[in-house]
C-alpha cells in the first residue's frame, strides 16, 4: 500500500526526513513515533501530496504521491481540524462529499453510511458549536471516511479527548481495521498504540531508528513507553 523508498527531505540546510525506507501492506495498522520535530509531519505531507520528496520516492500503490490520483484513496484527519462552528454536521460532511463530486441522493446515501459508522445518527443535523471534543472528533473521522477510502491517515486523533472519547474513537478504528483498511497513524498516545497496532517506527532526527510488529519491540521492554523512551534517551545522549 505504502512504500517509502530513500525518501528524503529537505529544507534549505535542514533535513526533516533522511534516507527513510519502510513499506505498510493493505489492512495494516501502522504507527508512525517520535517526538517533536522527528519529520513525523513531514512524512505525512509527503504521502497526501502537499510536498515533493527531495529525493527518493513516496508511493500509494505504487504510485507517486505526487500524483492527484493517489487522494482518491485516501482519508486524512489532522490533528488541529477545524470545523466551521455555524455548520451542522450533516453540512460538513455534504461539502466533504461536494469534493470529490458526490451530489444528490448519493452524497445523503454516503453522509448516512459513514454518520452511522461513527455512531453520530440522529445528532448529524446539529451545529457543530454545540458538539463536545469527541463529537467533533467523530465528525471529523466521518469526513475521512466520504467515498470509502482504502487508506486512513489519522494524525493524533485521540488528541485532547477524555478517557470515554479515547475508549469510542479506538473501537470505531478497530472497527475499521476489521473491514479491511489500511490504517497509518499518528500518535504521542503510546499506550493507546500498543492497544491497537500491528506495526511501529519509531523516527529519530528524521532517520528510522526501529521498525518491528508492536509484539517485537514492546518485548524489548516492559511497554511500548518503555522501549520509545530508552531509544529517544540513548540517541539524546
Amino acid at each position: 500500500m505504502i512504500v517509502l523508498y530513500a525518501a528524503t527531505k529537505k529544507f534549505g540546510r535542514l533535513t526533516a526526513v533522511d534516507n527513510v525506507s519502510y513499506r505498510v501492506k493493505n489492512g495494516e495498522f501502522f504507527a508512525l513515533l517520535g517526538p517533536n520535530g522527528a519529520g513525523k509531519t513531514t512524512i505525512i505531507k509527503m504521502l497526501l501530496g502537499f510536498i515533493r520528496p527531495t529525493s527518493g520516492s513516496v508511493t500509494i500503490n505504487g504510485v507517486p504521491c505526487c500524483k492527484t490520483q493517489t487522494r482518491k484513496s485516501i482519508g486524512y484527519i489532522a490533528e488541529q481540524h477545524m470545523i466551521p462552528p455555524y455548520l451542522s454536521g450533516y453540512e460538513y460532511l455534504h461539502r466533504h462529499a461536494s469534493l470529490i463530486g458526490l451530489s444528490g441522493k448519493t452524497a445523503q446515501c454516503e453522509i448516512e453510511r459513514v454518520v452511522e459508522t461513527v455512531s453520530m445518527s440522529g445528532r448529524e443535523k446539529e451545529k457543530c458549536s454545540g458538539y463536545s471534543k469527541g463529537m467533533k472528533q467523530r465528525i471529523g473521522l466521518a469526513g475521512a471516511l466520504i467515498g470509502n477510502p482504502e487508506l486512513l491517515i489519522l494524525d493524533e486523533p485521540v488528541s485532547g479527548l477524555d478517557p470515554i472519547g479515547i475508549r469510542d474513537i479506538r473501537n470505531i478504528i478497530k472497527d475499521l481495521k476489521q473491514s479491511g483498511k489500511t490504517i497509518f497513524l499518528n500518535s504521542h498516545l503510546l499506550s493507546e498504540v500498543e492497544k491497537t497496532c500491528d506495526t511501529a517506527a519509531i523516527i529519530h532526527n528524521g532517520r528510522i531508528v526501529t521498525k518491528d510488529s508492536i509484539d517485537s519491540i514492546i518485548a524489548q521492554g516492559e511497554s511500548l513507553e518503555d522501549v520509545f523512551v530508552k531509544y529517544i534517551t540513548e540517541l539524546e545522549n
